[in-house]
């Protein structure tokens, strides 16, 4: 067999190798999907041993190698419902409480992408308690900046407000209006300057360790194409909008540690946290 399916077939009997023995073939599994290997996603998800790579990030020491393959297999949209069914998703939140920055960073990002367009996965993350660890990792890495995105970018897949490769966009706090608040916003220009979409994370601290968690997102075009869309729409010339004058889509995320019923609405949930 080639290295890849040695490798898969390895894996897939992990409970009888040492970890050392172990990580060749997750370095294969990993450099194959880095490197966009034609099928490597699909094979690995059609493998059976996304159960085994759940049980390496609960287990053992080969954590950070089993999330970067999962980040990637996360990326590819045939296989991120493979990871979800196989619990993947579920055991990247028992490293959330990780002091390892570097541990935690490639977990943010792996929830960020493995939670996309999945509204189930999004629901059992935050009944498991995800928003009130990130928060705290927002809170206790403040400096860490590629970190504090990472995390952001976790929060907005779990409020179903994200895309699936953050990479486009810039964060940046933004002043604190009141004490025990945290304010972040970030940028995704569009490639040709016209519009923009414009993302804000806000952390509310409430009475106590409560705190809530909303995520917005403004889409902003500038006068010239707002001028040139009314212009289309209605035949008649009119004065350009502001900036800021596109459609807004906010959505507040709502979550609690009691079991507070979810609202129905697609516009508005909460995140209230306890830390």
């Amino acid at each position: 067999m080639d290295p890849f399916s040695d490798a898969l077939v390895a894996i897939s009997v992990s409970t009888e190798l040492i970890e050392e023995e172990l990580r060749p073939h997750l370095d294969t599994l990993l450099s194959a999907l880095q490197e966009k290997q034609e099928g490597a996603a699909r094979q690995i998800a059609d493998s059976g041993i996304l159960p085994s790579l759940a049980h390496i990030l609960r287990r053992t020491n080969l954590k950070l190698k089993a999330i970067l393959i999962v980040s990637e297999l996360a990326g590819d949209a045939s296989a991120r419902g493979r990871c979800v069914e196989a619990g993947v998703g579920t055991a990247l939140l028992s490293l959330l409480i990780s002091t390892d920055q570097d541990l935690l960073l490639h977990t943010c990002r792996a929830i960020g992408r493995i939670c996309y367009d999945n509204s189930l996965l999004q629901d059992q993350l935050i009944r498991n308690g995800a928003v009130p660890s990130l928060a705290a990792i927002l809170q206790k890495y403040s400096q860490n900046e590629a970190l504090v995105s990472a995390c952001l970018f976790a929060l907005c897949g779990l409020a179903d407000m994200s895309e699936e490769d953050s990479s486009g966009l810039t964060w940046e706090e933004l002043s604190r209006v009141s004490q025990g608040e945290l304010a972040y916003r970030g940028a995704h220009r569009h490639p040709f300057g016209f519009s923009s979409k414009v993302t804000v994370v806000r952390l509310n601290q409430r009475s106590g360790n409560q705190h809530s968690v909303t995520v917005e997102v403004v889409h902003r075009c500038s006068r010239a194409l707002w001028g040139a869309y009314v212009a289309q729409r209605t035949g008649r010339r009119f004065r350009p909008a502001p900036f800021e004058a596109c459609p807004q889509f906010h959505r507040i995320i709502k979550f609690g540690v009691r079991n507070i019923p979810k609202t129905q609405s697609l516009k508005s949930r909460v995140f209230h946290t306890f830390l």
